[in-house]
């Protein structure tokens, strides 16, 4: 048997970091539309953990280089998930251990996953009062911090390396594409939307970027409501998402988009959890509605594994009513993002920053840059 030896050359990609990227993309058609309509999802569900994973490496590479991040020193972050998966990578990549601030809405083989990966897990155990479980859990990481000096928190939700992190993937997505139109990102830190459109305008300067968004989440000026979707929505104010890019905004509902999920099973293999069905909704609505020309490309960001136990389990579908009928063919219609509180599929073509003065016509044409 041959043996390894130095000299032996290294195969491309044959690291953990190789792992990552150059996830490929697939048409999807029926019956999300006709035949002879369709969008284009690029599947970043073949990461090892998900589309975060590349912006969990890059982060902490980052942070490395400027020396915000000591060798050897702890990494504690919140996270309601897939970017806990990224951060273990990058621990094991560069040699860090890695804290995850969670909440009992974490799926237990999510929590028994980022174990194995050697993360440690810390669960809070109550809501804030306003902030919900996002704020409870970046409360813990201030505290977690406080006790550990020299430990470093990529602060997913502000930092601006989370949006160059997806500088790559747009560029696979251009080149795999060679043009796109329309492009359909969830939103949650705001990270891959930002990230991805940026670099996308500067190739496609008339390209539209549409958001999707879960009903009780603060993003784009809803009030904040008990949210059961998880990897999309926010009930804080992420300050990475860039308002100015998106052209229009879709708020989903839970049975929405189990239902798109289980769509994706049966007819393309491919599906996810949440965010996919969501996305998946609000882009074959786009693919039947637009010009047949119209490229659209669809952001996957993961595949269906960590939702076993939600999506596409029978009994915890029927015990929270989302086992429903199909969602309506089109989504409902509203002028402003305040104008009322959404509880189904519905779209607003004027977007702007509920922290800033309310924006008149961010719509249809987008922002600058």
């Amino acid at each position: 048997m041959h043996s390894l030896t130095t000299s032996d050359s290294i195969p491309a990609g044959s690291t953990l970091q190789g792992l990552v990227g150059n996830t490929p993309v697939l048409q999807v058609a029926q019956p999300f539309t006709p035949a002879d309509r369709g969008f284009w999802a690029k599947l970043e569900g073949f990461n090892p953990g998900g589309i975060k994973d590349r912006p969990g490496l890059h982060m902490v590479e980052r942070a490395r280089s400027r020396g915000d991040l000591r060798p050897g020193r702890p990494i504690i972050e919140s996270t309601s998930g897939t970017l806990g998966l990224g951060l273990a990578l990058a621990g094991m990549v560069y040699g860090h251990p890695v804290t995850l601030v969670t909440d009992p809405g974490l799926e237990g083989s999510m929590t028994r996953l980022l174990t194995a990966y050697g993360a440690t897990v810390d669960m809070v155990r109550a809501p804030h009062p306003t902030g919900g479980w996002q704020q409870a859990r970046r409360d813990r990481v201030a505290e977690l911090l406080a006790q550990q000096p020299g430990a470093w928190c990529p602060d997913q939700y502000n930092n601006p390396d989370n949006v160059t992190a997806y500088t790559p993937l747009a560029l696979e997505l251009a080149s795999q594409m060679g043009h796109i139109d329309m492009l359909v990102c969830s939103v949650g830190t705001g990270g891959h939307s930002a990230g991805i459109s940026r670099v996308l305008r500067q190739l496609y300067p008339g390209m539209r970027l549409v958001g999707v968004d879960t009903i009780g989440s603060t993003i784009f000026g809803q009030p904040a409501r008990p949210r059961l979707m998880r990897g999309l929505g926010s009930s804080i104010y992420p300050r990475n998402v860039a308002y100015d890019n998106f052209s229009e905004v879709h708020w989903v509902a839970p049975a929405e988009s189990v239902w798109a999920c289980r769509q994706l099973a049966t007819s393309h293999y491919a599906t996810g959890g949440w965010s996919v069905g969501a996305v998946a909704l609000v882009a074959g609505w786009l693919a039947r509605t637009e010009p047949p020309s119209t490229r659209i490309a669809a952001i996957f960001p993961d595949g269906p594994q960590r939702y076993l136990e939600t999506v596409y389990d029978d009994q915890y579908c029927a015990e929270h009513g989302l086992l429903e009928a199909p969602p309506a063919p089109e989504p409902e219609v509203i002028g402003r993002p305040d104008e009322k509180e959404v509880t189904r599929w519905t779209r607003c073509a004027t977007v702007g920053d509920p922290l800033s003065a309310p924006a008149e016509t961010a719509g249809a044409e987008g922002g600058a840059l």
